[in-house]
C-alpha cells in the first residue's frame, strides 16, 4: 500500500539508485499486473501518471517509458489470455458444477462476442477488472484476431493516455500537493462504478427470477 501510495517518491529513489534499470522494473510491473490474474493489486493507472510526471521533469524518457509499458501492457493481455484459453475449456467440462458449466460457458461466449470489444478497452482503466477482464475473455473464448485488435487499441489508450497526463498535469504544484488523493481516485472511482454495475446487474437478475 506504500508503494501504491507513494510510487512516485519509490520510484524516483529506484532511478536514482538503478539508472535505466527502472525501465525494466516498469515493464515488470505492468506485465504482471495485467498478465498475471492472481496479481491485480499492483499500481496501473497511478503508476502510468507519476511515470509521466518523471519524464516531465526529465528523469525518464517519456518515448521510451511509453514504448516499454505498452509492450507490456499488450503482452501481459495477451499472456493472461492466452491462460483463460488454455484452462477454459478444462474449467467448463465441469457439466455439474454450481458456477462452471456449459451454459455459464455459452453465455460468457455470447457477452464476449457482443461487447467484448469494449469490455476489454474499458477494463484497462479499472483496477482489478483489468487483470480478470483478458483472462475471462480467454476462458469464454472469444476470437483471439478480435481480442488482439482491442487488446492492442485499449492499451495505446491507456499508456499513452495517462502518461501524457502525466507528463503535461503530474509536476503542477496543485497535483503535487494532493497526489496521495489523485491515486485513491483512481482506485476507487473506477471501483464504485464496478460494484454499481454488479449490483443492478444481481437486481435485475432476482427481478427476472420472479
Amino acid at each position: 500500500m506504500d508503494f501504491i501510495l507513494h510510487v512516485d517518491k519509490h520510484l524516483e529513489a529506484f532511478t536514482q539508485s538503478y539508472g535505466t534499470w527502472v525501465y525494466a522494473l516498469l515493464f515488470l510491473i505492468i506485465f504482471v499486473e495485467t498478465g498475471v490474474v492472481v496479481m491485480p493489486f499492483l499500481p496501473g493507472d497511478s503508476l502510468l501518471f507519476v511515470v509521466g510526471a518523471l519524464c516531465g521533469i526529465g528523469l525518464l524518457s517519456l518515448p521510451v517509458a511509453i514504448a516499454v509499458m505498452l509492450v507490456a501492457a499488450i503482452l501481459g493481455d495477451q499472456c493472461n489470455y492466452s491462460i483463460g484459453r488454455h484452462f477454459g475449456p478444462k474449467v467448463f467440462q465441469w457439466e455439474q458444477s454450481r458456477f462452471f458449466n456449459k451454459r455459464a460457458f455459452n453465455q460468457a461466449h455470447e457477452f464476449y462476442e457482443r461487447y467484448g470489444g469494449v469490455t476489454i478497452i474499458i477494463a484497462r482503466f479499472m483496477p482489478f477488472i483489468r487483470t480478470f477482464a483478458p483472462f475471462v475473455a480467454g476462458v469464454a473464448e472469444m476470437g483471439r484476431t478480435k481480442f488482439t485488435a482491442y487488446n492492442v487499441i485499449g492499451a495505446l489508450i491507456w499508456v499513452v493516455g495517462l502518461c501524457t497526463a502525466g507528463y503535461f498535469f503530474g509536476n503542477l504544484p496543485w497535483v503535487q500537493a494532493n497526489l496521495s488523493k489523485i491515486i485513491w481516485a483512481m482506485i476507487l472511482i473506477p471501483g464504485l462504478f464496478v460494484l454499481y454495475g454488479a449490483w443492478k446487474a444481481s437486481r435485475s437478475a432476482r427481478q427476472s427470477a420472479h
